[in-house]
């Protein structure tokens, strides 16, 4: 099985989650050599060495790496007349091949650089290893040549597959060889400042990352205090005084924002995969260079330490990367998101050995409950021998005690996501806007994401890790995606040609307001993409309920408009039962039922859903076959045609064709049992007190909460508004607690009269003034705010 360009950069970096070689120990038989000591220590990123290849706990990684190199052992191409050392990979001078050869060899490599192989120390894999590389050097990725095709493989995979081939092999190189490679990769990544083929383009984010890596192995290899600084100074983007440095927090564009966000490609909200590409080039390089005349000290390195906390650990549920984060990766079949989960995690480990205890204390008892957590898809299964070793230390620590569960709510507004956490699951939305795109497609990947940023609602449940990893996007109906109100026309493939592009569609409000780190509240307005749809949604996370109201729901195109409730992977042979209204309905594949006065239902293991309003509900239970290879055919990462075969209850309200003011309200219970889910359904804990197309609004008596959504000026509750804006209010036994977002960006200020006395202001953001009194007004400086929070206590 291939892997991913982004995935074999995973894996490689993951390398550097061996515990780091200090600069003396086994560097010192280098004679203090700087050079030789770090290149023994990025030699130990790769292997893990030393590590006991006896001990059962690295059993799997061993022959997980043993089996892929044997085959590809098997496979090369070692004839005098070949064009290719793969014949899958062929001709070798197109650059998606030379890009995909060289991890093969360097797989090979490490197979024969580490312990416990049957590859190990073998005579005739390594010159069969050198050989490889003087024929991939000449006339494919050659310094003569000009780049064509995707800029990517020229510049940051293969030239870092291959310098940490020749890190591995360093001591069997002729000097020649070495050096011809060094010059290679110097001519397609000479800095990690610019694009090479495009000289203008200053790198970002996770390319900075991984062009640093690369420029820094270059300067070991070709023993150059200069290049070395140029790698260690790429990370703070000296080059621009710091315009581009991954240690500092951005507030448009790509990179950490303040607020837990990460983007990439400029619009896209990238935390699984390139913000997770990123931890872990800088952490590696940080690692590698650390004790030596070139390591990293600028102190802004805390935005990386913080970055753990405010950015990863909010989409890490138990150790499974958020689908919401990772873009296109949601269409790689060799990437799931356990697989970058794990990949996170590691990097987090990495990071944790050079950090200040207090950091690395709370990562490492994090890392080991998300570890321990995950017994559906193991960690151990996941990783190399390198990142293993490192997470084995924690695990048989007994000072580390596994932390709990994250728990609270996230308003991550620079990149439009929304998480609610419960102690038993959590719950994320993906939404879009003018600022954020709603999908990333192209170089043949994800190709039916359509309507992966259109609310799109993914809940994560403790009792099933699987619910989306589980062959879900082959399988999964893509105009049915939960969550989202979709316009049922036919669509095309997206994203078939070369290069990559994001839809950004034309509304300005996505986004919402935190209460009490506890309760929220979301809006999108939805302007749909080659269509007449346009709805107003909402959602009210209270505590184990999620609300989700619709209003405004109108078309004009004469197809059917639904709103998708649940579309629930039962797995390959799932038959729960599905209660509703207290009637058992039949679990045949291929039943379905119209309910048009269903006011609760439950599906067993899954939780419950309530219907204030009834209906029109549709449900249906089927089973779904496709591929991967429909959803990606990327060069690299394209999925297989083996037909993948998936079971799902699906639950969704049909607005008929060309609604005009259609709406929708529906309730979450995740985890929810049928009692429980009926109990709700009566007694309404959370009421919704308006759903129109001017305020959407929920009350929770038992909080004292009111939240709501105003779409221009309005009253909710006997709260009122003078403009659009989210706003949370509960009254509890010490006072009042607001909280304020323009989630439009539209506002310059926002005025909210609250329905009930208040004597005076404990605490406000300076944005914030108050006028107490019987009919208290809290007027908000909402412009330049980004969407994001302002709140104030009141007694």
């Amino acid at each position: 099985m291939d892997l991913t360009r982004r995935r074999t950069l995973a894996l490689a970096a993951a390398g550097a989650a061996a515990t780091a070689l200090p600069l003396g120990g086994r560097a010192a038989a280098a004679d203090a050599d700087p050079y030789d000591a770090l290149l023994a220590r990025a030699e130990q990123q790769l292997t893990g060495v030393p590590f006991d290849a006896d001990d059962p706990d690295f059993a799997a990684a061993l022959t997980a790496l043993d089996t892929q190199a044997t085959a590809w052992w098997r496979q090369l191409d070692t004839s005098a007349g070949r064009t290719a050392l793969w014949p899958d990979l062929s001709p070798a001078a197109d650059p998606g091949m030379f890009g995909q050869s060289y991890p093969r060899l360097r797989t090979l490599a490490t197979a024969w650089a580490t312990p416990g192989t049957s590859l190990t120390g073998d005579g005739a894999v390594l010159a069969a290893l050198v050989d490889a590389l003087r024929f991939l050097n000449t006339g494919r990725y050659d310094p003569a040549r000009s780049e064509s095709g995707n800029w990517w493989f020229w510049e940051i995979g293969a030239p870092r597959a291959l310098m940490d081939t020749c890190v591995l092999l360093r001591a069997h190189l002729p000097a020649d060889d070495l050096a011809a490679y060094v010059r290679t990769v110097a001519r397609f990544v000479p800095d990690p400042d610019r694009r090479t083929n495009s000289p203008s383009l200053a790198e970002t984010g996770a390319n900075r990352a991984d062009k640093a890596v690369i420029v820094a192995l270059r300067g070991l290899l070709a023993r150059d205090a200069t290049v070395l600084a140029l790698a260690r100074d790429g990370l703070s983007d000296v080059r621009d005084s710091g315009k581009n440095s991954l240690f500092r927090y951005v507030t448009s564009g790509d990179g950490f924002y303040a607020d837990g966000s990460f983007v990439q490609h400029e619009y896209v909200a990238y935390t699984g995969t390139y913000g997770s590409i990123l931890l872990g080039s800088a952490g590696q390089l940080i690692a590698l260079l650390a004790g030596s005349d070139w390591a990293v000290t600028d102190p802004a390195v805390t935005v990386l330490h913080e970055a753990v906390d405010r950015t990863f650990s909010p989409v890490l549920f138990d150790g499974v990367m958020m689908d919401a984060v990772r873009g296109r990766a949601i269409s790689r079949e060799r990437a799931r998101d356990h697989t970058d989960g794990a990949t996170a995690v590691t990097y987090i480990l990495q990071l944790a050995d050079g950090a200040p205890q207090s950091y690395a204390d709370r990562w490492r008892a994090a890392a080991k409950g998300w570890i321990l957590r995950n017994t559906q898809t193991p960690y151990a299964g996941l990783v190399g021998v390198p990142a293993l070793a490192r997470a084995k230390a924690v695990l048989d620590d007994p000072a580390v005690r596994p932390a709990d569960r994250l728990t609270g709510h996230f308003v991550l507004a620079d990149m439009d996501r929304i998480v609610h956490r419960r102690p038993r699951w959590a719950c994320s939305l993906s939404l879009s806007s003018k600022r954020i795109s709603a999908y990333e497609a192209g170089n043949g990947e994800n190709l039916h994401g359509w309507y992966t940023g259109d609310g799109m609602t993914y809940v994560y449940d403790g009792d099933d890790l699987d619910a989306f990893g589980d062959g879900f996007w082959p399988t999964v109906d893509p105009y049915r995606l939960p969550g989202t109100t979709v316009d049922t026309r036919a669509r095309t493939d997206l994203g078939t040609g070369s290069g990559t592009s994001t839809f950004r569609p034309k509304n300005a409000v996505a986004g919402g307001a935190v209460l009490d780190r506890r309760y929220g509240a979301a809006a999108m307005e939805l302007i749909a993409d080659g269509s007449t749809l346009r709805a107003k949604k909402t959602w009210f996370f209270v505590d184990d309920a999620v609300v989700a109201l619709g209003a405004d729901i109108t078309a004009s195109d004469g197809r059917t408009i639904e709103t998708v409730v649940e579309n629930r992977n039962l797995h390959a042979d799932g038959a729960p039962r599905l209660v509703v209204d207290g009637h058992r309905h039949p679990t045949d594949l291929g039943w379905s039922a119209s309910l048009p006065d269903a006011r609760w239902a439950h599906l067993e293991g899954t939780g419950g859903y309530v219907f204030p309003s009834g209906g029109p509900l549709h449900a249906l239970r089927e089973e779904r076959t496709g591929t991967w290879r429909a959803l990606n055919t990327g060069a690299d990462t394209g999925g297989s045609s083996t037909p993948v075969t998936r079971r799902y209850a699906t639950v969704w309200f049909d607005h008929g064709p060309s609604p005009v003011s259609a709406s929708y309200a529906y309730v979450l219970l995740p985890g929810a049992t049928a009692a429980a889910t009926a109990a709700w359904s009566r007694s309404r804990p959370v009421r919704v007190l308006t759903a129109d197309g001017t305020v959407q609004a929920v009350e929770s008596p038992r909080h004292g909460l009111l939240a709501a959504h105003f779409w221009a000026a309005g009253t909710a509750g006997g709260l009122r508004t003078d403009g659009p804006g989210t706003v949370l209010v509960r009254r509890h036994g010490h006072g009042v607690t607001v909280a304020v977002a323009d989630p439009g960006r539209t506002a310059t200020t926002l005025t909210v009269e609250l329905p009930f006395p208040v004597r005076r202001v404990v605490r406000a953001d300076d944005t914030i003034t108050v006028t107490t009194g019987r009919r208290p007004v809290v007027t908000v400086r909402v412009g330049g705010s980004r969407g994001h929070t302002h709140t104030a206590e009141l007694a």
